[in-house]
């Protein structure tokens, strides 16, 4: 507590003699990866190679106790609006929703019109923006980003695609929907994810700097989403790494995390049942699985590569230093496994390969499973789409001008929604107040990260600020340094647990029946949070797998309902022709006899 007083007396004084309205608004780059897990990069513990995140992380603040939803598109619409998922549109993303919370308030699928983007606020201010990737917001027209405030964009409204084509990874699409400036795009024959999304925010950003105006670039990469996709030599690098198996880089990304000042000494990991032993599988399981991983690796490593050609150009055209740097997951590692799915196996078997020397390459697909998704969550309990830690503690980055602190490990609680008023803050945008442009909208609840960027300050939310959660009936509310924690079956069993996730980041030890006072007060506020913000009681006998694989069946059913519709018609017109003719056969006593 001393230290932290004297970090924020020294850093007051400092923020005083240099004040920020005396430098020109930054321009900021907001990178999201897809599905990566809290100790994937270098500078989180991981061994994969990610040198220019890690230089971003020597140069500013990694956050330790930072978190999302353990979902996409929910962690997305936060992400650009600063309000919870359940005001916004995304209280579920649609392909997991159970149909009957479709369409209720908060419950509409895609953002909705009751928010405004931080982009729509920056390029009000003055700003050019940019998005580039995967938006997965609302695929109609008017829910594009070329019409929530970005001036250009290359926009993947999907849960996801192929890296090195235009087509879907699912049968839940009929193709993959891109879209550039707000109409239907057609990607390049060389097409690559993250190269080409570089590709372009270069050529947005060069296009118009002769302005002078700053700009924001949204750059959502498709790595490390299935399918795992990656250039072989890319690959090739951790063709070794992984043959030992899921517990040794466990072990190994734990040891370096407390080594770096990230978890504290003693950090307990909690095993999963879904974890299988290395052991036990055959030579040929165990070879297939390291190919897995390597391949996820491959694709992180790729989509650095890339983001250091973004900050290279920075350099060459002199507005590196200028630039605030963000980087962050918007989840945790995705545990499915979908050639593990009677119901689309096939399909992916149909469309891609599957052999292990194909893996990563045009035309094949992956995925990590749940064992190396436990690893790549480390130190969390759990993964995507469960609110245990490892599906919602993620990387957070910020480097760049206005921060005061440099290679810092900042653990105090952050929050998704913490990003737009830390952006507005930064570029010295207004916030809104609940009224833009003429029009009332949802008022902005997260908190700026900038005095504790800046050393201002110990902390952003403050110890009794209870925060909520809620997604598809997985649950915690956040108070301090506590967490009030619920996940449903197949892996949760329903019942609500406390933890100290600051010095118990696995969640390892249920403190409910030490402090039952605090127990029932958080309890209380996670009550008060679901009623305030509409959160939708799951149906029972809820399962997240089985709702994707209705939700698909029912797309693929209303896609071919015409062609289905016209079957069905010839099949009626059939029946009735026969009946018509076995009707007269028997009026005519020949009902075995061939006129």
């Amino acid at each position: 507590m001393i230290v932290n007083r004297i970090r924020c007396l020294l850093g007051g004084l400092l923020f005083l003699s240099v004040p920020l309205s005396a430098a020109e608004p930054p321009n900021i780059v907001l990178i999201v990866g897809d599905d990566v897990g809290f100790s994937d990069l270098g500078s989180y513990g991981g061994e994969i190679k990610t040198p220019h995140l890690d230089a971003l992380a020597a140069t500013g603040v990694r956050f330790a106790n930072f978190h999302v939803t353990a979902s996409c598109s929910p962690t997305r619409s936060m992400l650009m609006t600063g309000v919870d998922n359940h005001l916004n549109g995304l209280g579920n993303m649609a392909i997991t929703m159970p149909f009957e919370h479709a369409g209720q308030p908060g419950y509409e699928g895609v953002l909705n019109d009751r928010v405004v983007t931080v982009a729509e606020m920056l390029r009000a201010n003055g700003y050019h923006t940019y998005q580039l990737g995967k938006w997965h917001l609302g695929n109609a027209p008017d829910k594009r980003p070329y019409h929530r405030g970005f001036e250009r964009s290359i926009a993947l409204g999907d849960t996801g695609a192929d890296n090195w084509e235009q087509r879907p990874y699912l049968p839940t699409y009929d193709k993959a929907h891109w879209y550039a400036d707000g109409k239907e795009h057609q990607l390049p024959d060389d097409f690559y994810s993250s190269q080409y999304f570089v590709d372009k925010a270069i050529e947005f950003i060069d296009a118009q700097r002769a302005d002078g105006k700053p700009f924001f670039s949204y750059i959502g990469f498709q790595a490390v989403h299935i399918p795992l996709q990656a250039p072989k030599h890319f690959v090739d690098k951790y063709r070794e790494i992984y043959r030992d198996g899921w517990s040794p880089i466990q072990q190994r990304r734990l040891e370096r995390a407390i080594a770096l000042g990230l978890l504290p000494l003693g950090t307990e990991l909690t095993p999963m049942s879904t974890t299988e032993d290395w052991q036990a599988l055959s030579a040929k399981e165990r070879a297939y699985y390291a190919r897995r991983m390597a391949v996820y690796a491959g694709m992180l490593d790729a989509m650095d590569f890339h983001l250091g050609r973004l900050i290279s150009y920075l350099r060459t055209v002199g507005e590196y230093d200028n630039t605030v740097f963000i980087f962050l997951s918007d989840n945790g590692p995705e545990p499915s496994d979908p050639l593990q799915v009677i119901a689309v196996s096939p399909w992916i078997k149909y469309h891609y390969s599957t052999a292990i020397d194909d893996l990563g390459a045009k035309g094949s697909y992956t995925a990590i499973g749940p064992s190396w998704a436990n690893a790549a969550a480390t130190p969390g309990n759990f993964y995507k789409f469960y609110a245990g830690e490892g599906g919602v503690r993620v990387p957070l980055i910020i480097s760049g001008p206005g921060l005061s602190r440099q290679n810092a490990v900042e653990h105090s609680f952050a929050h998704i929604k913490d990003i737009v008023p830390t952006i507005l803050a930064l570029s010295g945008t207004p916030d809104h107040g609940g009224s833009f442009q003429q029009r009332e909208v949802l008022p902005i609840t997260g908190a700026s990260l900038l005095p504790v960027l800046q050393g201002r300050a110990a902390y952003s939310h403050p110890p009794d600020k209870p925060i909520g959660y809620e997604l598809s009936g997985n649950a915690a509310l956040y108070k301090g340094d506590y967490k009030l924690l619920r996940n449903l079956p197949p892996l949760g069993d329903g019942q609500w647990r406390l933890y100290n996730i600051v010095a118990d980041p696995g969640e390892s030890q249920d403190l409910a029946a030490a402090m039952p006072e605090r127990y029932e007060q958080m309890l209380s506020d996670y009550q008060a949070y679901a009623e305030a913000h509409g959160v939708q009681a799951m149906p029972a006998g809820y399962d997240y797998v089985r709702q994707v694989m209705l939700y698909t069946a029912k797309q693929v059913f209303e896609r071919n309902a015409t062609r289905l519709n016209a079957l069905l018609a010839v099949l009626i017109l059939l029946m009735v022709w026969l009946l018509l003719r076995l009707r007269r056969r028997r009026i005519a006593g020949e009902w075995f006899k061939e006129e």
